[in-house]
């Protein structure tokens, strides 16, 4: 890609934005950055950019400035239907993703990874065994460092594995994974997109400009994994906790059992891997094919899945208290997720659930709550929902804030039962993340006296 003495806008600067402007600079593009929020909310990292000769502008955008450009680099926050966006588009200004910009200066191999959940557990997990046989490997992209910091530090890895949004495969163009992951589609984003087809097109970008020399590795057990087998270039490799399959890696009795290249050979027990649960499992299975697509044994892969204590925030045990267990899943932010976090557990659960609606379909929990959730403990916009979708189905509790919801539990809970935060919904109605949704139960949780 040709950027000297181009005029490129970065749009949005958050980190991503601030480091694809960083990028531009050093390929000595002409820069514009631009940014809705005010100057004195913009980041130090953000404003410091100005010291390098690029233009800066804050509290809103200029149409002027878009059309004027030659190449747009969009920031995975900020939507496309923006109208100087729609505008710069119609007058055949060139707009891609960040990751497009850092693909296009990558020096390595790419495993790319998106889905609506177990994005950051699988990319982790993939860089985990990698590191094990001893590549040097950058993980990054949605989980934490942009893919343009990795390109800004020199480089130099083995392989680069990054998860993806489906925010980020929006606005790519010859974006090309070696191997490309597609774990699920459940609905997300539902206040972004008109509805869940778009969603999954969205997603199933990351398999289009493969080829045959490249692989996609998707979830044989969900409905959409023919359409994409038939639909797309790369060569297939299906993971299957349900059923045996002909390449790939799969669940039989037990066992996490590979069948790749004619060779079928058994990785591990499913009991010894370390991260629990049935979703945990599909991305254990993810992250072993694309270990073996890049050489690593059997062995390695084990003995990585066995030690690997899984991510923060992600189905994470928190504390037992009189036969109660505690478990923050602030991560599951949609319907999805928390289908997959209750499917996991055979104890009563207490579940706190509630947030910011995403436009999701809570009714889908039905089944589910009704056989598994002794409690409903609702919190945060989307309470009231919540309840119209399922508080029928068990006792429902309102709770004006985390710590009342967590000392409801607490009181309500009887030895083995599972108090589970997992929550549905965004967490910005009331925290600055899930990141801190999640501290703020665990601190609530470790601050309970054992029941008296």
């Amino acid at each position: 890609m040709k950027l000297k003495d181009r005029r490129v806008l970065v749009v949005g600067l958050g980190r991503s934005g601030v480091a694809a402007s960083r990028l531009l600079v050093r390929n000595n593009a002409r820069v514009t950055a631009t940014d809705r929020s005010p100057w004195d909310a913009l980041s130090a990292e953000a404003r410091e950019l100005a010291a390098l000769g690029i233009k800066m502008e804050a509290g809103g955008h200029s149409t002027g400035t878009f059309l004027s450009a030659d190449l747009i680099i969009l920031s995975p926050g900020v939507p496309k239907n923006i109208d100087p966006l729609v505008r710069a588009k119609e007058n055949g200004v060139k707009i891609i993703s960040e990751i497009e910009l850092a693909y296009q200066l990558l020096d390595a191999p790419l495993i790319a990874l998106t889905g609506s959940n177990g994005k950051s557990t699988t990319t982790t997990l993939i860089g985990e065994i990698l590191k094990a046989k001893g590549d040097r490997v950058f993980v990054g992209g949605n989980l934490g460092t942009p893919l343009t910091e990795y390109v800004l530090s020199g480089g130099g890895a083995d392989c680069v594995v990054a998860e993806l949004s489906s925010f980020q495969l929006e606005t790519i163009g010859d974006f090309k994974p070696s191997v490309s992951i597609l774990l699920n589609i459940s609905p997300d984003h539902m206040d972004r997109y008109p509805g869940i087809q778009e969603y999954a097109e969205a997603k199933f970008r990351i398999f289009e400009n493969q080829t045959a020399d490249d692989f996609a590795v998707i979830n044989g057990d969900e409905p959409w994994s023919t359409e994409v087998s038939a639909r797309f270039r790369g060569r297939v490799i299906v993971f299957s906790r349900r059923r045996k399959v002909e390449n790939g890696v799969f669940a039989e009795e037990g066992r996490l059992v590979s069948n790749m290249n004619g060779r079928q050979e058994t990785l591990c027990e499913i009991s010894e891997i370390g991260i629990k649960g049935v979703h945990n499992l599909e991305n254990s299975m993810a992250a072993a094919a694309a270990a073996l697509l890049r050489g690593c044994t059997p062995e390695i892969i084990a003995g990585t899945l066995r030690v690997f204590p899984g991510l923060e925030h992600r189905l994470e045990f928190v504390r037992e208290i009189d036969g109660v267990k505690y478990i923050n899943d602030s991560k599951g932010t949609n319907v999805g997720a928390v289908i997959k976090s209750i499917e996991g557990f055979n104890e009563p659960i207490l579940l706190i659930a509630g947030g910011r609606d995403k436009g999701s379909d809570f009714s889908l929990l039905r089944p589910l709550i009704q056989e598994k959730v002794k409690r409903l403990i609702l919190i945060g916009e989307a309470r009231e929902k919540l309840r119209r979708a399922a508080g029928d189905l068990t006792t429902t509790i309102h709770a004006g804030s985390m710590e009342e919801a967590v000392y409801i539990a607490h009181k309500e809970a009887v030895k083995g039962d599972v108090v589970l935060l997992s929550p549905a919904c965004a967490s910005f109605d009331m925290f600055k993340n899930f990141e801190d949704r999640g501290r703020v139960f665990k601190e609530r949780v470790w601050k309970l006296p054992p029941v008296q």
